[in-house]
């Protein structure tokens, strides 16, 4: 709970949007996209806007399709079809690692139905400085699945030892996938097993994301208002509201505070804002990003790499920087940890932009109340999140020297 008073106004903000169902794509999810844009204008902003985009707004959907049509390719297999079962397997296979690391190429998505979803950029500085430092978070939040209870994960934490001798979790996700890459395997090398265990893998995965469809929203506080609360209180001491007083940006750096939806939906509206942005208004030479998600368990981690699939590696002269400026602010920032996760902060990394990402661990080394109902305002660690607010804060004043 808050015992100062940055953390009880980190607190307030997490509360106050934590009440709101915030659905991707849903009126949720757009009211509290206003509320952060009416907080940011209060704040001092030089310029605020809320983007809207047209998504689909989930992952379930998509990602349950493809393991049905790889299932439907694994009966095709066993029923002497190979070649039909085994393209159909290839191209759903093709399908979920696009949809699974970042990729923009998400051909189902174009088929099913869209929604809009809002993303909230707030930007102090000048619109045509030098460099531009992107600072972003995402407001929406994910349904529960018994998929993300952390009974087995707590056992392999304390019980053993397997979390000593690697720096990440296994990829969970590999088992979405691995059902019709095993059918698509399988039928190229002619192994009726395999076939047969991607056919069940991609039946039961399918069957998941059915079930997914129909649960409960979460809270959704420490993943990810935990982020957004620090961009607000970023927002109000660039603003002048801060407890040294006004704060002077680096000369010709302008810094954006983005707000994304959709993340919940594999980083949907972080790619309509690289869309929107990428490449017209900011260049990778010109432009770097820090990702703030789950920012509110009990330790701060510079997350070294990341992917649900494949670890894309973080940029080690933009995780440097991020280090002395958690050093120099005093914080502790734990280093060495990969994260088989995925977060809006894989779009500006795998398009080549200077990119770094802070995340944070319980003691099982996971982010605490991941996807789960107890994910509520009173179990953020707002210490924590004030350390990610002075992490930014000062990673913002070396914004504007060489990387590297």
């Amino acid at each position: 709970m808050s015992t100062t008073p940055i953390e009880a106004a980190l607190h307030a903000d997490v509360a106050h949007l934590a009440a709101l169902d915030r659905l991707p794509c849903s009126p949720g999810e757009a009211a509290a996209a206003a509320w952060i844009a009416d907080r940011m204008t209060e704040a001092g902003a030089a310029r605020v806007r809320v983007d809207e985009e047209l998504v689909h707004g989930t992952y379930f959907t998509p990602l349950g399709i493809l393991n049905v049509v790889g299932a439907l390719g694994g009966i095709a297999v066993l029923g002497g079809r190979r070649l039909v079962g085994g393209v159909a397997a290839t191209v759903a296979a093709a399908g979920l690692w696009q949809d699974l690391t970042g990729g923009r190429k998400r051909t189902l998505r174009r088929f099913l139905k869209r929604q809009t979803t809002t993303n909230v950029i707030a930007e102090f500085g000048p619109a045509d400085a030098r460099h531009t430092f992107v600072v972003h978070a995402h407001h929406d939040a994910a349904r529960t699945s018994f998929i993300f209870d952390q009974t087995v994960t707590r056992f392999v934490a304390e019980k053993t030892a397997l979390m000593e001798k690697t720096d990440r979790w296994p990829p969970l996700m590999g088992l979405v996938f691995g059902g019709p890459a095993a059918v698509a395997v399988g039928a190229a090398t002619h192994h009726r097993k395999t076939v047969a265990v991607g056919t069940l893998f991609a039946a039961g995965t399918a069957g998941v994301m059915r079930h997914m469809i129909h649960e409960p929203v979460v809270p959704g506080a420490n993943d990810n208002l935990s982020g957004v609360a620090v961009l607000l209180e970023v927002a109000r001491r660039l603003g002048g509201d801060g407890p040294d007083g006004p704060v002077e940006l680096p000369d010709d750096v302008r810094v954006i505070l983005l707000s994304a939806g959709a993340e919940e939906a594999n980083q949907e509206g972080m790619l309509a804002f690289a869309r929107r942005y990428f490449g017209s208004q900011l260049q990778p030479d010109s432009a770097s990003f820090l990702s703030l998600d789950t920012v509110g368990s009990p330790e701060l981690v510079l997350i070294e790499g990341e992917g649900f699939l494949r670890m894309y590696e973080y940029p080690s002269a933009m995780k440097e920087r991020v280090a002395a400026a958690a050093r120099g602010a005093g914080v502790a920032l734990r280093r060495g940890m990969r994260f088989t996760f995925a977060t809006d902060g894989l779009v500006p990394l795998r398009r080549g932009y200077q990119a770094a990402s802070i995340g944070s661990v319980s003691e099982h080394l996971v982010p605490s109340n991941y996807h789960w109902p107890t994910d509520t305002p009173d179990r953020v660690h707002y210490d924590t999140v004030a350390g990610a607010v002075e992490i930014v804060m000062e990673t913002i004043a070396r914004s504007g020297e060489p990387l590297g």
